[in-house]
């Protein structure tokens, strides 16, 4: 299957990227065990997705210091790791040495994350989530030293505000341009939850591109939620959601509400695919391909079956009439 080729800096990366935040094992056991995250990764490299990406505290257990699914990745790539492009993320801090910060932490992460992974670079390192405890002229020196010794090709950032990306922005330019530059922002994104227009026309003015996470809204484009019934054991956004978001998910990560009005929103999202021949799997990430900002749109999964469909569902092109339908459908949630 040919999927679309989209560019951050130096890399090109398929529209539909690999999530490898349930790879490997957790407190709460196995989620993708080694057999299982090989299959998953050989079935999105033979379907033209060679995007893939994970952070050092996948799966929980890395905050101990296991980074496992870094690990299981790496053992499931194998031969095949020039086929793929590695997406990783540090955090501010480790939980073995909470006073191990900025530049001298990053740095030690990233030779973590290499050792985890068996490579020799890292594709595209991100910084996970916002730092006000370290100056962004640290951060960027610091991973310009990785991308100078070879360990990091590109690098980019998570969850940043608008006036934090023109703050890296300022940062890189001061260096007369010739230091590290952020490439991409990942930011939680999806036909029902958007950033802010203020980021949007800050990614525009930093030429940044956009990877988008939790493009199904945390299972509510998947159809699992019905009105009437109360969320399936284990969701997203059940009973046990706050574990799950700031403990699985990343800290940064926010639930979009289960309203009435947002499941009214869901079924007329259904049926408008429905009409169309197409399963709203496929309106959800192809509306987000449809967008100019986004370079590749990050779906975790947990079998090798969905990793297939979700490579599939970039394939309907949506018109600029069908563009503008799904947006008044969203349009109309909360009035009477």
């Amino acid at each position: 299957m040919a999927l679309e080729r989209r560019s951050i800096g130096s890399l090109e990366v398929s529209v539909v990227g690999l999530g490898g935040n349930s790879f490997g094992t957790d407190f709460f056991g196995a989620r993708c065990d080694q057999r299982e995250v090989t299959r998953i990764v050989n079935a999105a490299l033979d379907h033209g997705v060679n995007l893939i990406d994970t952070a050092e505290e996948y799966s929980i257990t890395s905050f101990l210091g296991e980074g496992h699914s870094e690990e299981c990745i790496g053992r499931a790539l194998g031969a095949r790791r020039d086929e793929a492009v590695i997406a990783t993320k540090f955090l501010n801090t480790s939980a073995q040495d909470p006073d191990h910060r900025g530049a001298a932490r990053i740095v030690a992460a990233a030779e973590a994350s290499l050792r985890r992974l068996g490579t020799d670079r890292i594709d595209l390192y991100q910084q996970h989530q916002p730092n006000p405890d370290t100056p962004i002229d640290e951060i960027l020196e610091a991973l310009d030293r990785l991308m100078q010794d070879g360990k990091v090709r590109e690098v980019g950032c998570c969850n940043f505000s608008a006036e934090m990306l023109d703050a890296a922005d300022r940062a890189t330019a001061s260096t007369g341009g010739s230091g590290a530059r952020f490439r991409s922002c990942q930011l939680q994104y999806s036909v029902l939850e958007r950033p802010e227009a203020e980021t949007f026309a800050a990614m525009q003015r930093t030429g940044m591109t956009l990877l988008a996470y939790f493009p199904l809204a945390s299972g509510l484009l998947t159809g699992k939620y019905r009105r009437g019934e109360p969320p399936p054991p284990g969701s997203r956004l059940g009973a046990d959601a706050l574990v799950s978001t700031m403990l699985r998910d990343g800290l940064m990560a926010r639930r979009p509400p289960l309203s009435d009005e947002r499941l009214t929103t869901v079924e007329q999202l259904t049926d408008y695919a429905r009409t169309r021949g197409h399963s709203l799997l496929e309106l959800a990430i192809s509306w987000l391909a449809a967008q100019p900002v986004v370079a590749s749109v990050i779906a975790g999964v947990t079998n090798a079956d969905q990793v297939v469909a979700n490579a599939a569902a970039a394939q309907w092109t949506l018109t600029g009439d069908e563009l503008t339908a799904i947006e008044a459908i969203v349009a109309r949630e909360g009035r009477p």
